[in-house]
């Protein structure tokens, strides 16, 4: 089956066709061409693959993110990014890379803070002297730590798949790398902005006035404490956390920042039930092309593959490195998880390669290839909040692809970035 399943798949992505749908045209394609197994086993593995208490974490976090997404939220983490960063050379960039990595604390999500933060900062750049597709590039870069700054749905997707881990160890193990590729996107704007002369005319903020500004902001990036805080001291489970943090952002949109009433509750209740749809098709979608995978052989021929070549594991990572990134420009993130990790986790464990440290780079690879042609999701959200063609934003990137994969290197050659946090934190 597997002759028919891969060509299938390269074929419907190539034609254009959603992930969700590609996988479960090829999985019945497979089936039907090459096997005597029932069209239902299809559908069977699919709802199996949904069938799953930590999973429920999902659509409650994109429910919280959802409500603590709207403008008072939003504009309270741009103006306190603005008012550190703001009056240096390119600081408005600046305020866009380090909104975008506060965000990523409440949303979770790479194209979320694209679409949220992301767009009103390329329109405040371009209002303060940058090129559009410049601020749009930015934006693509400075997304990224979405999915790695905990909390994260990606995480709580690769937990499912590897029992080495668990979400809580994997949300501790993203802290530093998420705030490394920060730094690096940063240091790419400051060269990219020293060149160009983008220079901010705005003078610092006194103290004070910065202060009042983090105090009102401290709300919604508390959010991100009250999770990992409580995951770390058990009070409360993953799928636990993230019903608190519904609530939680239920009571700072409504009394704290007072952006939230009651008519606004259906509207964001069907976006969220609509992302959570879309997320969990995949996962259906990615469930069945796995099984398809497991009764090939395919996980336990690559398995053994790999062993026999007896790589060192630094030569491993390299090599998963480059499969990856190229995994990644035609599949998103969640099924790459699905389809790779339970291939990929027993060999790198096998080699003694800690299990936190090789999530980090699972999820950091997949989440590059949200920034690349021809499926980069990035890329596509932001050429059609800013009205720009995919081309003209991508031939703005390399500066930022070298910023990112430096980031990548570094996690690669230092396991302490990944798994320090979760040591000391007693996971």
């Amino acid at each position: 089956m597997a002759e028919i399943l891969f060509p299938a798949l390269f074929l419907l992505l190539a034609l254009g066709i959603p992930v969700a749908f590609a996988m479960a045209i090829s999985v019945f394609a497979a089936i039907s061409l090459a096997s005597s197994y029932p069209h239902l086993v299809v559908v069977k593995e699919m709802f199996s693959g949904l069938d799953s208490f930590p999973l429920l974490a999902v659509p409650f976090f994109i429910l919280a993110s959802e409500i603590m997404t709207g403008g008072a939220v939003t504009l309270a983490i741009l103006r306190l990014a603005q008012s550190f960063v703001g009056h240096m050379r390119g600081g408005l960039g600046h305020a866009n890379v380090i909104s975008s990595a506060m965000f990523a604390g409440i949303s979770g999500s790479a194209l979320a803070d694209a679409a949220g933060p992301g767009t009103m900062m390329i329109r405040m750049m371009e209002k303060g002297g940058y090129d559009r597709p410049y601020a749009g590039a930015l934006t693509i870069a400075s997304a990224v730590v979405g999915p790695i700054i905990p909390p994260s749905i990606t995480m709580i997707i690769y937990a499912m798949q590897d029992q080495e881990v668990s979400v809580g160890s994997l949300f501790m193990a993203g802290v530093l790398p998420g705030l490394l590729i920060t730094a690096m996107v940063l240091i790419a704007n400051a060269r990219i902005s020293r060149r160009r002369n983008y220079a901010s005319g705005a003078p610092m903020p006194p103290l004070a006035e910065i202060a009042r500004i983090a105090l009102y902001a401290l709300p919604a990036l508390f959010l991100v404490i009250l999770i990992v805080g409580g995951i770390r001291f058990g009070i409360f489970t993953p799928t636990e956390a993230s019903v608190i943090a519904v609530f939680y952002a239920l009571f700072v949109g409504m009394f704290v920042y007072r952006s939230l009433r009651l008519a606004d509750l259906p509207g964001i209740v069907l976006r969220a039930a609509l992302t959570s749809g879309a997320v969990l098709l995949i996962l259906g979608a990615a469930r069945a092309f796995a099984w398809v995978l497991i009764i090939e052989s395919v996980p336990q021929f690559l398995a053994e593959t790999i062993i026999a070549w007896e790589l060192s594991p630094i030569v491993f990572l390299l090599t998963v490195n480059v499969l990856l990134l190229g995994f990644g420009l035609f599949m998103d993130p969640l099924p790459g998880v699905m389809i790779l990790v339970p291939i990929l986790a027993p060999i790198s464990f096998a080699l003694g390669i800690d299990p936190n440290h090789f999530a980090v780079i699972v999820i950091v690879n997949l989440t590059l290839g949200l920034t690349t042609p021809p499926v980069g999701s990035l890329i596509f959200v932001v050429s059609s909040t800013v009205s720009l063609k995919p081309s003209t934003l991508v031939r703005e990137m390399p500066p930022f692809f070298l910023a990112l994969g430096a980031a990548l290197l570094l996690i690669t050659f230092v396991p302490a970035l990944s798994t320090w946090l979760p040591r000391i934190s007693g996971f």
